[in-house]
């Protein structure tokens, strides 16, 4: 039995992708989680500690987070919870891990529009080069996210959303 866990927080990394020995895609990031509280007696907003997480995204899911995530994203993750220990160097540590089964961006402080992934003959979402085009192109992705570096949109920047160039047409089907 697996542990379930719901993590709202930042993408402290740039999303890695590569294959496991199988083929299978893979993405990885950290992400950063920090509480934030009202301090009573100064009424200031404080940070409190932050919880990092090894995020690892695998098949289609995978692909689409490559395709749509940048660091500095807040998104929201669910998956399974893992503890690994680990030593080096003399040094010993837990890392948490999330196999994640769902990320979406967290619209508090923004909005998204999603926009289906192209199918293949079976009805399975694409995979490979044309599935994981960047958002901003106008073949794909996830989200469109704005930003003021046209090498790297997304990049360092909170989730700010902007509308595909053919938002028109993109599917508006509830998720």
């Amino acid at each position: 039995m697996s542990d379930r866990i719901t993590v709202i927080g930042n993408i402290a990394t740039e999303p890695e992708q590569r294959r496991t020995g199988n083929g299978v895609p893979a993405t990885a990031f950290r992400l950063a989680s920090t509480q934030r509280y009202r301090d009573a007696s100064s009424g200031e907003w404080v940070d409190g500690a932050t919880n990092w997480y090894r995020v690892s995204v695998f098949r289609s899911l995978g692909e689409h987070a490559f395709a749509s995530l940048r660091k500095g994203q807040r998104v929201i993750v669910e998956g399974r919870l893992r503890l690994r220990e680990w030593e080096a160097n003399g040094k010993r540590g837990t890392e948490v891990e999330i196999d994640a089964d769902a990320i979406g961006p967290e619209l508090k402080w923004g909005t998204a529009v999603f926009q289906r992934a192209p199918r293949v003959d079976g009805g399975a979402p694409a995979s490979g080069p044309a599935a994981t085009t960047h958002p901003n192109a106008t073949t794909s992705g996830e989200w469109s996210v704005a930003s003021d570096s046209a090498d790297h949109p997304g990049a360092g920047a909170e989730w700010a959303v902007a509308p595909l160039a053919d938002a028109a047409s993109a599917d508006r089907t509830p998720f």
